[in-house]
């Protein structure tokens, strides 16, 4: 496959659609064999975490639309989602909650496993960035 493919899926951010999120993220892994399944796993549960709390803390709650584009390059596997949610303050140096804790994973995780993760507010949406470097 071409390293200008791009996987894309609309739609809004609700918990029906996360199935539909791992549904592409599988026809990248199936598209580009050539890609350490580490990697690839790695990138799935960071972009999986990401969607998640835009399903759960996207605000209003049903309405917020979502697109997200994944696209494999040599170097890197990278995946831009804009959500027209309303603006969404991320603490990217919060550390990893206790055992106990039940939320607050998210963040943490998904910075410890990608390369690049960003959030900025771009046209009354969010745009989160998300990359991991490819292992040779």
């Amino acid at each position: 496959m071409s390293g200008d493919e791009r996987y894309v899926l609309e739609g809004f951010a609700v918990p029906e659609e996360l199935g539909r999120v791992h549904d592409l993220l599988g026809r990248v892994s199936a598209d580009h064999p050539e890609v350490d399944p580490t990697d690839l796993m790695l990138f799935e549960t960071a972009v999986m975490e990401i969607a998640g709390n835009v399903v759960e803390h996207g605000l209003p709650p049903g309405e917020v639309r979502w697109r997200l584009a994944v696209r494999v390059t040599g170097e890197q596997i990278e995946a831009d989602l804009r959500d027209t949610g309303h603006e969404f303050s991320a603490d990217f140096g919060k550390p990893m909650p206790g055992v106990d804790a039940e939320s607050g994973r998210g963040l943490p995780l998904a910075s410890a496993v990608l390369d690049q993760l960003e959030l900025a507010r771009v046209d009354e949406g969010n745009h989160w960035r998300l990359a991991r470097h490819l292992r040779p």
